[in-house]
């Protein structure tokens, strides 16, 4: 699949049920308790990454860069080896599955990497399970601050006044529509529908011509980012400020669930899309628009007799917004830290983001304002569509254990659009569950 997020997301959302419910009390234990901010720090002194002067030292990289990007961050690894080569990076790529099974158990073991990748939703809960280390003084050493960043990337590797994650990149959600298709269908190729009455419009038109233009997924990837992006445009959102009540039943999320489910009844989508179907769809001219991630650029782009366009989502609601997430850069807390391999970690880290245009080109949007606005990015035209949303994009929620609480938004997706109940009633029986999940990670991670 060429969707190098997708097994993170189904597999960090169903972590207890993974392990088991024993084993992953016994994990969190055995990784520094469940309540209480973390107490193991990395080793004070250094000079934050600026560079690193000290004999030659091996780091362990842990990442789940498995698809179209492993290539590329290979080569990044490769070519800092290169430039360093007092310091030789080992880098393992996981399944997303894989390594947020691995990472606990070979950091509690005294076994685990000394720097990896994560998700801004990720970051709370390894943080409170004492599994990575704050890293302020990185950003500090660097400089860096909110304003070389969107705000919205730089706080989401921040947790309870700490920074845990150095951000890489942001990778929203983005419409993808096969030109032919359009043009087949009479509408213009070179002009994708930017409003939710155009794109309504459009759906009625390639309706007329036998095309059901937007195949609804009922499925997390990408149906779940859909419902959440529309949340937001209507001015809903998932959880109340604290993270303590679920939200998303609202009559924001009615309205976004219920135009959702329109596109089935109204016969715009097959009723019933199996996962990654909708993309497939597109790619084989089935199908007008998908809206998915720009991890998709990079095999769009491979297959050569396909006309292809990207453009942001249509404004649906009352508002633009989006949904995205964004790596980050942390490190892991070792039981005996080494001061040399931490400063040639933190070196490391400070050197791959300073060269984030390369990363850029895995299908990513830069995380630095200075990469972003650079006239390079910008001629990554079908990167810099998407990077038009950046003001306006949402992650989800920086709570410990979250993952659990979202896939209560799952479940109300798939029951709606797949009709098995009515928008209203799927969210409400959902936020319900979601509620209790975030109310009970209080009491388990002691927010």
């Amino acid at each position: 699949m060429p969707d190098l997020d997708r097994s993170l997301f189904l597999s960090r959302r169903h972590f207890l049920a993974l392990t088991g419910g024993a084993g992953a009390a016994a994990l969190l234990a055995a990784c520094g308790g469940t309540s209480g901010p973390p107490t193991a720090q990395a080793p004070s002194g250094g000079n934050g990454g600026t560079k690193y002067t000290g004999p030659n030292v091996s780091v362990a990289f842990w990442n789940g860069f498995t698809g179209g990007d492993q290539a590329y961050i290979k080569k990044m690894v490769d070519d800092f080896n290169k430039a360093t080569p007092n310091v030789k990076v080992t880098m393992n790529v996981y399944q997303w599955a894989d390594f947020f099974q691995k990472v606990p158990a070979a950091v509690a073991s005294g076994n685990g990497p000394d720097v990896g990748a994560m998700h801004v939703d990720d970051i709370p809960t390894n943080a409170a399970r004492n599994i990575i280390v704050p890293i302020d003084d990185v950003a500090a050493a660097l400089k860096l601050s909110e304003s070389d960043f969107s705000p919205i990337v730089w706080q989401g590797g921040v947790y309870k006044g700490k920074r845990y994650g150095i951000p890489l990149d942001t990778h929203p959600l983005g419409m993808y529509y096969n030109k032919a298709v359009l043009q087949k269908a009479g509408l213009d190729p070179d002009k994708p529908p930017q409003t939710g009455d155009d794109y309504l419009a459009a759906l009625e038109q390639l309706k007329g011509k036998g095309i059901q233009g937007h195949w609804m997924s009922p499925f997390p990837f990408t149906g779940t980012f859909q419902f959440e992006s529309l949340l937001w445009q209507f001015g809903g959102d998932l959880f109340d400020k604290d993270v303590t009540k679920a939200t998303f039943d609202s009559d924001a999320g009615v309205q976004a669930m219920t135009w959702l489910r329109n596109l089935v009844t109204k016969g715009y989508s097959p009723a019933n899309v199996g996962q990654d179907a909708d993309y497939i769809a597109l790619k084989n001219g089935k199908n007008a628009f998908n809206w998915n991630g720009i991890w998709q650029i990079n095999d769009l782009a491979s297959i050569k007799t396909l006309q292809w366009g990207v453009a942001p989502i249509p404004k649906v609601g009352t508002q633009n917004a989006v949904w995205a997430n964004s790596h980050q850069f942390v490190i892991m807390r070792q039981n005996q830290p080494d001061q040399n391999k931490q400063e040639a970690a933190r070196y490391f880290i400070n050197w791959i983001s300073q060269r984030s245009l390369e990363w850029a080109k895995s299908g990513k949007i830069p995380a630095r304002k200075s990469v972003l606005e650079s006239a390079e990015f910008k001629a990554l035209a079908p990167e810099a569509q998407f990077a038009k949303q950046i003001d306006y994009v949402h992650f989800p929620p920086q709570a410990p254990g979250i993952g659990d609480a979202l896939a209560m938004v799952d479940q109300a997706l798939n029951n709606a659009i797949l009709g098995k109940a009515d928008p209203a009633k799927a969210l409400s029986a959902a936020a319900g569950q979601a509620t209790k999940i975030v109310q009970d990670n209080q009491k388990k991670y002691g927010s």
